[in-house]
């Protein structure tokens, strides 16, 4: 169910040159010439991201918190130095004399603006810079600009398997990767590899992330801070379902086969704690029954490689982690002993629908040096903060408190007692799904604001955490990038987007709009896409670009974007388009999230429908007679269960790559959100039961070895819309997985 994005791939080709004069179309009675398709492509990411300058601050930090960083502009591009305990921002070097130095001795002419590197190192010493150009490695003074080829990398001594994905102990002395199921240790020193685990077998092997939609290399594990120790398990997947898909080629079809489980399991993929002592080989077992594979925000038991549900403390003679049920509807916070694999269980959670541990990140915090946990929970109805004694399991106080939701603890300062933490809807008037940097002490006093301005906030934060880099912006409003210290105060002005270039080619940003819920209360936000060209005088199609969540929503970003998609593409061509961020998606109140629970079916249509209504009395140019729908994934889900639920509102709908029967999707998602099946509680929100109402013009997709919504999903509703004698219209695209690749723009074509 990821969302899907579009590349921003740059291509030689236009997209619509597909579309000539010659196959013109027609859209509310006006003829589409390729003129019109080529303006409209002008409005997609890869021609208006490069419109966009002084956007953005990558940071790349040195020693004492002072960092770097590139960023374009109309002319080309800078290098920017910023030392914060200066205050001083300044060319990162001289760049006229670095170009002039540079294209004496490579026989080759570049100029300050347009330097033919996007990296560099400094030396240890500070007064030379090395990069890569011209085919060589470089080396050149910053104090004299004297210039020369670089000595050429060390050879690698040992070839590394490419499926032996490493992770690097924290001393950088030892890399350990998966082998035949088991784990191995490689010393990065000498290349002696040591066997650390033997038992492991196929389909119940160490370390591994490969079930459901996940394929992937690298081994889920948690080095200890003195890289004597990991934390990972072994993952038994040995009796759930097999997943089988094949190519198509000329001669016979090649099968893909792996285990991926689903809510008609009986067992779901297991996972069985273990901690590895890696000098001497030792495997530790923890004391439990195994514990489901469950997800946090991840659609797997990990997020970027590591445990994110598993913390050491500082000498790793004990480790904490949090246990999920199957049906997500109960978390236990448990400490296990490194040495004899003892667990004790120190405080329980459960909720009636589903616990949720976090957005952006798993929100506890284990701090074993006060015996505390900063835990997060919504049992108060919103998304907050509390503290508990590590050694009784008790609550020591609610840390955050309000009718907002804490979206991500950040950084925690424990000698301080402070927690730095990310926030929405606290900030009255604003969007709550903007985004605030806040501080609050454990006991709850103190809450300070330290990213005031309107407008969604990104934040980057120093090695030390003395300082961090604060972006923010809005639909309408281009980034401004500041570096902060603590107390919020601005120490350096970064950057402010300039986006003359892009208005200049009569580009506009969407509008914002906010609607009120199927309840005729609830306050929903969006964005509504219009052509550049809008006659108010007319009347448009309206488009609803979907996706029901409710892990995510349908507005992909309240930040500044140059392109979203191909929403305003698709407006060019005589459309309105809107995104809804309806009921049952996060970052709201806890009803708010849940008003859908147990029925996925839902789709947030009610929402939609009635938000788009009032759209339209607002604006006379919205046609409610011609509504479409498209989405993919979940939107592809959501598409069709308007078109057959609704079908005498939605007239057209593009579904691709729908999860359009929960028991043949992955297990984890749908009993995160409907529950574990029971009676008819699946088949009653299937699509393929309601096909058979199709009045309007409906478009399926579907990439043929889809491996995380598999393509029988889509097959099913072919299959009732066949027997329902319904036309409709079909592209599999083969050889495709979930996001279609290069084929998006042969299906953004058709679309």
């Amino acid at each position: 169910m990821n969302k899907f994005y579009f590349s921003r791939l740059v291509i030689p080709a236009l997209i619509f040159a597909f579309v000539t004069a010659a196959f013109a179309q027609q859209s509310n009675n006006v003829s589409l010439t390729a003129a019109d398709y080529a303006r409209a492509e002008k409005f997609m990411g890869y021609n208006t991201g490069q419109l966009v300058d002084r956007a953005g601050v990558r940071p790349n930090w040195l020693e004492g918190d002072r960092f770097w960083y590139r960023v374009m502009t109309a002319q080309g591009s800078e290098f920017v130095m910023v030392d914060p305990a200066k205050g001083t921002r300044q060319p990162a070097f001289d760049h006229a004399r670095l170009a002039a130095a540079l294209s004496e001795v490579a026989g080759k002419t570049f100029t300050a603006e347009r330097l033919p590197f996007m990296t560099f190192a400094f030396s240890p010493d500070g007064n030379s810079i090395m990069f890569a150009a011209a085919a060589k490695r470089w080396k050149c003074d910053v104090q004299s600009y004297a210039c020369a080829a670089d000595a050429p990398l060390a050879a690698q001594n040992v070839q590394m398997n490419p499926k032996e994905i490493p992770v690097m102990s924290p001393d950088g002395k030892k890399a350990v990767f998966i082998r035949n199921w088991n784990l191995w240790m490689r010393e990065t020193a000498t290349g002696k590899e040591t066997q650390l685990t033997t038992d492991g077998v196929e389909n119940f092997g160490y370390a591994t992330d490969n079930a459901g939609w996940k394929h992937s290399d690298r081994p889920i594990l948690l080095w200890s801070p003195d890289s004597k120790k990991i934390a990972t398990f072994m993952q038994d997947q040995r009796f759930v379902s097999d997943m089988y898909l094949v190519s198509t080629n000329v001669g016979a079809p090649k099968l893909q086969a792996w285990k991926y489980p689903i809510p008609t399991d009986k067992e779901v993929v297991m996972i069985h704690r273990v901690i590895v002592e890696v000098d001497n080989a030792k495997v530790i077992r923890l004391d439990m029954r195994a514990d489901e594979h469950r997800s946090t925000l991840c659609d797997d038991i990990s997020c970027g490689g590591s445990f994110d549900d598993t913390a050491w403390n500082d000498d790793a003679t004990q480790l904490a982690f949090v246990s999920s049920s199957r049906d997500h509807k109960q978390a236990k916070f448990r400490i296990a002993d490194a040495a004899t694999g003892e667990v004790r269980e120190v405080m329980e959670e459960t909720s009636p629908t589903q616990f949720e541990s976090g957005w952006s990140s798993v929100n506890w915090r284990y701090l074993p040096a006060s015996k505390e946990i900063i835990w997060f929970s919504e049992r108060d109805g919103w998304g907050h903060l509390y503290l508990y004694d590590l050694t009784t399991g008790k609550l020591k106080n609610q840390i955050t408190t309000g009718e907002w939701v804490v979206t991500e603890v950040q950084s925690v300062d424990e000698k301080k007692r402070v927690i730095y933490f990310l926030a929405g809807g606290r900030e009255k008037g604003q969007n709550p799904y903007f985004s605030h940097l806040y501080r609050i002490g454990f006991d709850g006093k103190n809450l300070t604001s330290l990213t005031p301005e309107d407008g969604n906030h990104t934040i980057t934060w120093a090695p030390s955490e003395r300082y961090y880099i604060d972006s923010y912006s809005k639909s309408d409003t281009p980034p401004v990038t500041v570096l902060r210290d603590t107390s919020g105060k601005i120490v350096v002005s970064l950057e402010k987007t300039d986006i003359s270039r892009l208005t200049a080619t009569g580009w506009k940003p969407p509008t914002a709009f906010v609607v009120k819920a199927r309840d005729g209360q609830t306050d929903l936000y969006g964005m509504m896409y219009t052509p550049t060209n809008l006659d108010p005088k007319r009347k448009y199609p309206i488009i609803n670009y979907i996706y029901p969540g409710p892990q995510g929503g349908s507005v992909s970003t309240w930040s500044f974007a140059p392109a979203v998609g191909d929403n305003q593409a698709l407006a060019e061509l005589g459309f309105i388009v809107v995104a809804i961020e309806g009921t049952c998606n996060p970052l709201r109140s806890k009803k708010f999230h849940d008003m859908c629970y147990g029925n996925m079916a839902d789709n947030t249509l009610e929402d939609q429908i009635t938000g788009m209504k009032q759209l339209a009395g607002k604006y006379p140019f919205i046609d409610l007679d011609k509504v479409g729908i498209w989405g993919h994934s979940g939107g592809g889900f959501a598409t069709a269960a308007a078109m057959f639920r609704y079908p005498d509102f939605f007239k057209v709908g593009i579904a691709e790559s729908g999860n359009h029967d929960n028991r043949n999707y992955e297990d984890d998602w749908g009993e995160r959100y409907i529950g574990l099946v029971a009676g008819d509680n699946y088949e009653k929100q299937a699509n393929q039961n309601y096909a058979k109402n199709l009045k309007g013009k409906l478009l399926l997709a579907h990439g043929t070895v889809d491996d995380n919504v598999p393509p029988y999903n889509t097959l099913l509703i072919v299959d009732e819309l066949i027997k329902a004698n319904k036309d409709f219209d079909l592209i599999m695209l083969p050889n495709q997985r979930h996001g279609y690749g290069q084929a998006s723009f042969y299906m953004m074509r058709r679309r």
